[in-house]
């Protein structure tokens, strides 16, 4: 089993959310580095980093810290989401070290960008998929797609993703466990 510690970063620091609400947010941290530092010295081998204010933007913003992290614990594997929407800031965050990008509004609004960025970057492209109640969430979370999470699981395990990360926005950060009957069906 790998466990993956979670950095959300929100303004620079490292915050959670409930229920992906932008404005219900707790600080944890003003340090993403030393936060890092922390989970590796705990034994981490990966860390998933997610750009909030970038989801929302379309475009990284706290650009900054993912780059400390990365340039800092080389030897870490990172997975970076959050603003993902071109080739460029996927090679820019491969270059930095990154080890994985995660693909969330881009892949639901442009589902053969995936295809294209797997034969461009093999081993490197995640998907993201943030469910309520059965349906993606794009934007941030901000808005509702028509898209079934199955379909969407099913349609880019055929372009060749190394991974999707699958997300319950009515669970995150609730503290009240997975939701188990969703992620059984998702499997």
């Amino acid at each position: 089993m790998l466990l993956i510690p979670a950095i959300d970063l929100k303004g620079g620091q490292c915050v959670r959310l409930r229920q992906g609400d932008m404005e219900d947010v707790s600080v944890f941290s003003d340090g993403p580095l030393a936060v890092a530092e922390r989970w590796v010295k705990a034994g981490a081998r990966r860390l998933h980093m997610v750009d909030l204010d970038g989801a929302v933007a379309g475009r990284p913003i706290n650009v900054g810290p993912i780059h400390d992290v990365a340039e800092a614990f080389p030897e870490l594997d990172i997975q970076i989401g959050g603003g993902i929407r071109d080739e460029d800031t996927i090679q820019s965050y491969l270059d930095a070290g990154v080890r994985y990008v995660i693909l969330g509004t881009k892949a639901v609004t442009m589902p053969h960008f995936v295809a294209d960025v797997c034969v461009e970057y093999p081993g490197h492209i995640i998907v993201g998929l943030d469910s309520k109640n059965g349906k993606v969430a794009t934007e941030g979370w901000s808005k509702m797609s028509h898209h079934e999470v199955v379909d969407m699981a099913k349609h880019f395990e055929h372009d060749g993703v190394e991974a999707i990360i699958f997300t319950d926005i009515g669970r995150d950060g609730m503290m009240r466990g997975v939701n188990l009957e969703a992620t059984v069906e998702l499997a």
